[in-house]
């Protein structure tokens, strides 16, 4: 049964490789990204997620199956938290009422193995709070502080959103109204966004030693679409508030069996 599917970071790395793989299953796939997709929006303002969700209401025709919240930066920059964690939130909930047009409605969001980094916890606090306001004032302080400090732009934006997921899926507004919510939290994708850390000896090096995979390594974008793919599909009926870890191992490695 072909369905309608709302993915965005469609242009390049996990994105693009989720919409072909859904188009070549014969889905129907609408992509949004800062420019070239099917819909051009700035994930970091107001506007641009109002955009998103408009023309996504039109192009759909009002009812979306699926929902792939994967648009991401990795900068150390405050901008990060602005798309990372804001800029998601406002997709999913954007988007939600579309989803409850599906007959099987399913909702992704792509956080990261940065998510069991160090974090910001005055940061982490204003984005679990929706202060938009305090977390690119400290994001902005901390990216000022030089990129060491930045970083945490990024890796508290992904625990942030990962547990966001974790205090929402379960809700009313989710599992009650039937759509499993999940994420899932990639090692090293062999993109753009990292050709520049795996560009030289040195930056493969540090990379190898900071995120350790031991299965198989860095992987293919493709890897992390097959996998979007099936949790967004109608086969997917009971995982709810999972950060899936498709990360080589990298989670075993750092948390060894702290899951319980």
């Amino acid at each position: 049964m072909s369905r309608t599917y709302l993915v965005t970071g469609a242009a390049s790395g996990i994105g693009a490789a989720t919409a072909e793989l859904l188009t070549s299953q014969g889905h129907t796939v609408i992509g949004a990204d800062l420019r070239g997709s099917d819909i051009d929006a700035d994930l970091t303002t107001a506007e641009g997620r109002k955009h998103l969700v408009e023309r996504a209401r039109e192009l759909s025709g009002g009812r979306l199956d699926g929902v792939i919240a994967n648009a991401g930066i990795s900068a150390p920059i405050a901008a990060t938290v602005k798309v990372n964690f804001f800029g998601a939130v406002a997709t999913l909930e954007g988007l939600r009422p579309l989803l409850l047009e599906s007959e099987a409605p399913r909702a992704v969001v792509t956080a990261s193995m940065a998510s069991l980094q160090p974090a910001d916890e005055e940061l982490l606090q204003a984005l679990l709070d929706g202060d938009e306001d305090a977390a690119v004032a400290r994001g902005t302080a901390l990216e000022e502080s030089g990129p060491q400090a930045g970083y945490l732009n990024y890796s508290t934006s992904k625990q942030a959103v990962a547990r966001w997921v974790r205090l929402n899926a379960p809700t009313s507004d989710w599992a009650g109204a039937g759509i499993p919510l999940n994420a899932i939290a990639p090692g090293v994708v062999i993109s753009a966004m990292t050709e520049q850390l795996t560009s030289t000896p040195e930056g493969r090096a540090q990379l190898e030693e900071q995120v350790p995979m031991p299965l198989n390594g860095w992987m293919p974008a493709e890897s992390a679409a097959e996998l979007l793919s099936w949790l967004t599909s109608p086969a997917n009926t009971h995982l709810c508030g999972q950060v899936i870890f498709i990360d080589g191992g990298v989670d075993a490695v750092f948390r060894k069996d702290t899951t319980w």
